[in-house]
């Protein structure tokens, strides 16, 4: 049976991976289904679309040459009277937008208006999730590339030449490993402007290590084969032996680790937007709001909603993880047992 039959026999597995990918997906469409525009708006006969392009309010009957704000009671009467109307996403809320016009104090507890509440700024909780997840994603897939990428290159380049390179590189490796981490995220943190492309250079200069180790053991037991002994008799190059042959039969433990690698990376962002120490401010994500429910104890919407989400996400990718390990387990060449189930 094919790795991916296996895949796909582990039922817990295969149906996180749809799940996942479902709800990935839907993230990345969040402007159409969490926004403080109207999709389409006819008015006067005309069409509008100001999700894609911004319209004062003027246009909409309003007093101002401002861009509109379709939260106001007066400009909402406008597009849905006399013939008017618009279609609105599910959720009337960005992950920016004030609700000006709450009854009651902010954090506000879920409602109809707002499915989840708000947070202490008054702005929608579910639509800080939906952006919030989408950014821990995109994050998480961005990290572990990088990671990957630069952990099969060291790896790689000391398991097959091995000798002395390999042993300074591993000298090395430790001095590097030895850094305290934290302490260099502070220390940039304080120097330079926060941003989601610092945040990737500095948790991938010391994320890809781990696997690199993996990549190497590989490599180191792979070059001692005949194939690779009779692709060298051809006359191939080192560059050509590695990536033609060596590099698709080392790639398991890179392929198996991928998912739990997103959920380390997932969790690294989350741990330092917590302390503050991630994303720039105003940033959805999901450690700002673990920060908001820590300071908002009364608000139980808050720390409740964000967990779920996080603690979704992360078994999500820990059963895909398992179900990939299985699926790539050399020993398991018949059926598998149905998987976690």
């Amino acid at each position: 049976m094919s790795r991916w039959q296996r895949f796909k026999h582990s039922r817990v597995g295969y149906a996180s991976l749809w799940i996942f990918m479902s709800l990935f997906g839907l993230s990345m469409c969040a402007e159409l289904i969490a926004n403080d525009k109207p999709l389409v708006v006819r008015y006067e006969g005309q069409f509008y679309f100001p999700i894609a392009k911004s319209h004062a309010e003027t246009v909409f009957g309003g007093d101002f040459s401002t861009p509109t704000d379709f939260l106001d009671p007066d400009i909402r009467h406008n597009i849905t009277s006399n013939g008017n109307w618009a279609i609105y996403p599910p959720i009337h809320y960005s992950y920016e937008t004030l609700n000006y016009f709450s009854q009651v104090p902010n954090p506000a507890p879920p409602s109809t208006e707002n499915w989840l509440g708000t947070d202490d700024r008054g702005r929608d909780v579910l639509a800080r999730l939906i952006y919030g997840f989408r950014l821990s994603i995109l994050f998480g897939l961005a990290l572990t590339i990088v990671g990957v990428t630069v952990g099969i290159i060291t790896g790689s380049l000391m398991g097959f030449f091995g000798g002395k390179f390999d042993l300074i590189s591993q000298r090395l490796i430790e001095i590097w490993s030895a850094m305290p981490e934290l302490y260099l995220l502070i220390i940039f943190a304080s120097i330079f402007n926060p941003s989601v492309s610092l945040l990737i250079i500095l948790l991938a200069a010391f994320g890809w290590m781990g696997l690199s180790d993996y990549v190497r053991a590989e490599f180191f037991r792979n070059r001692a084969l005949e194939y690779v002994r009779a692709a060298r008799a051809l006359g191939l190059t080192n560059v050509q032996i590695m990536w033609r042959h060596i590099l698709p039969n080392s790639l398991t433990p890179v392929i198996t680790f991928l998912p739990f690698r997103m959920s380390a990376a997932i969790l690294s962002l989350t741990s330092l937007d917590f302390l503050g120490l991630g994303v720039p401010p105003g940033t959805p994500s999901l450690g700002e709001l673990l920060s908001q429910g820590k300071g908002n104890l009364d608000a139980w919407w808050i720390s409740l909603s964000t967990f779920v989400v996080l603690v979704a996400t992360l078994l999500l990718l820990t059963f895909m993880g398992e179900a990939l390990r299985d699926a790539f387990d050399s020993r398991k060449s018949g059926a598998m047992s149905g998987g976690r189930s």
